[in-house]
């Protein structure tokens, strides 16, 4: 970094270091059989600077260790749970009373998070999700702590229908009348906020072909245009929460504020978890703690300060699932930093990514991930119309995808394989396909005017093969 830039991001760290921005907070996992016991962990904490803990869970040794250290928590009231939560009013107080109001103020609960990604719950929980939250919240009510506390459940981005443009997120149809309505009026009258667990590590690794390293890692990069705004991302981080927030829009719930409770990069992974490494958690959770502590929002909502919480505390190893699942921590069990980071302001002053060099390739763009955290099972990718675009946009891109653009129409004519279904859709969508991959998947090439987009997950209309290459 040249010096006058270096003197200038220090001129800027200082001044936040009385105003207000965003926090760091971190989550506090214990899938694991060689962990520091609870006092020693505060003492980690309280050490590091940090502000805030999440924790899974209600352990009483936990919550006794946090008392009196000065640090927020947030509690969880596990998915097993929902149900007689949701079902008995009474079983909400008790849970309340026992794990709650029995340390709290001296332990400072700031909020319960009523399940954990839900929507995703192999059990089947969903609908008990609604119902259990109000009942906890009326339990907070009677112990005359709903002020202090608040109510809300961590959704992860597969609930989005789309995330791609930013402009264009959308929750999943199935999800918005039984769910996401009946949620997002109880946080609004709650005055709380929605609790959203964002993982870009996740579309990098399934379409590293495509996204740029340094976009997913929040380094310095040209950046990318929403299509349906003009704004400018320089972050995939900060595009999966514009997603969020243009979800909420689009159901006029624009005052409804996001608290990311969690986001990580590993620091090890399987052969084929690609990105994961040393370096690479390093400079995404080193940049994101710059870019939160620093101040500002999104793109979208520039004024909206973040809290964030890092996943996870500890490497965890008794997590199952691929390797990339016991290398989130950022200390090892015996408290030795996996990496060096900063966790506060004054830290920041000293911080710089040390290996902004890394593989990316400068002709990558940060392509969209359509519905969120969703993974490629093939790591291609397609490009299709956006349905959004308007019967006149999306015939003006057909007429040029099938013309001069070149691509391979034939299959769409009448009696050809893919002429069925025979919509404007399924037609501008096969052509723009054929464009795309044809152009080689590069930066510009699925955007007709904002006629189209990027999907992970191979199309389908009828019968139609829609080709990765040709």
């Amino acid at each position: 970094m040249e010096p006058y830039l270096l003197s200038s991001f220090l001129l800027l760290v200082c001044m936040f270091t009385s105003a207000d921005a965003g926090s760091i907070g971190v989550n506090y996992g214990r899938i694991a059989n060689n962990l520091p016991s609870a006092a020693k962990v505060v003492q980690l904490a309280k050490s590091q600077g940090l502000e805030r803990i999440k924790v899974y869970d209600t352990d009483p040794v936990v919550l006794k260790a946090l008392s009196g250290c000065g640090i927020k928590v947030t509690v969880d009231l596990p998915n097993e749970l929902l149900y007689s939560a949701a079902r008995n009013p009474s079983f909400a107080r008790t849970w309340v009373q026992k794990n709650v109001a029995a340390y709290h103020p001296s332990t400072q609960i700031e909020a319960i998070a009523v399940g954990n990604e839900v929507f995703v719950d192999p059990h089947n929980t969903t609908k008990f999700l609604i119902p259990a939250m109000r009942n906890i919240h009326q339990a907070l009510v009677k112990f005359n702590l709903h002020s202090s506390i608040k109510v809300s459940s961590p959704v992860a981005l597969s609930a989005l229908q789309s995330s791609y443009p930013s402009s264009a997120g959308s929750f999943r149809p199935e999800l918005i009348e039984p769910v996401f309505k009946p949620m997002l009026d109880f946080l609004r009258q709650t005055g709380s906020y929605l609790m959203v667990n964002a993982y870009p590590f996740f579309a990098y690794e399934s379409n590293s072909d495509v996204i740029s390293l340094d976009y997913a890692l929040l380094r310095e990069n040209p950046g990318v245009v929403d299509s349906g705004n003009g704004l400018r991302y320089f972050s995939l981080f900060d595009a999966q929460i514009d997603a969020v927030f243009a979800a909420l829009s689009a159901l006029k719930y624009d005052d409804i504020k996001i608290v990311v409770t969690e986001t990580g990069w590993p620091s090890k992974g399987d052969e084929n978890e690609i990105g994961s490494g040393v370096e690479n958690a390093a400079a995404y959770n080193g940049n994101l703690v710059r870019r939160v502590l620093t101040g500002g929002g999104t793109p979208l909502r520039p004024q909206a300060d973040l809290t964030v919480y890092l996943f996870a505390l500890f490497n965890e190893n008794e997590k199952a699932g691929p390797t990339s699942e016991r290398n989130y921590g950022l200390f090892y069990p015996d408290e030795q930093k996996v990496y060096e980071i900063p966790f506060t302001v004054e830290g920041l002053k000293s911080y710089k990514d040390s290996n902004r060099t890394s593989v990316s390739r400068s002709h990558k763009v940060a392509a969209p991930v359509n519905g969120g955290v969703s993974k490629s099972t093939t790591g291609n990718t397609w490009c299709v119309a956006n349905p959004d675009a308007g019967k006149q946009k999306l015939q003006a891109a057909l007429d040029f995808a099938c013309g001069e653009g070149g691509a391979d129409c034939r299959p769409i004519q009448p009696g050809a394989t893919c002429y069925d279904p025979n919509t404007l859709l399924a037609h501008s969508s096969f052509a723009f396909n054929s464009y795309y991959q044809k152009q080689g998947r590069g930066m510009g090439d699925c955007y007709f005017g904002g006629a189209a987009y990027v999907v992970t997950q191979e199309p389908k209309f009828g019968q139609c093969e829609f080709p990765t290459r040709y």
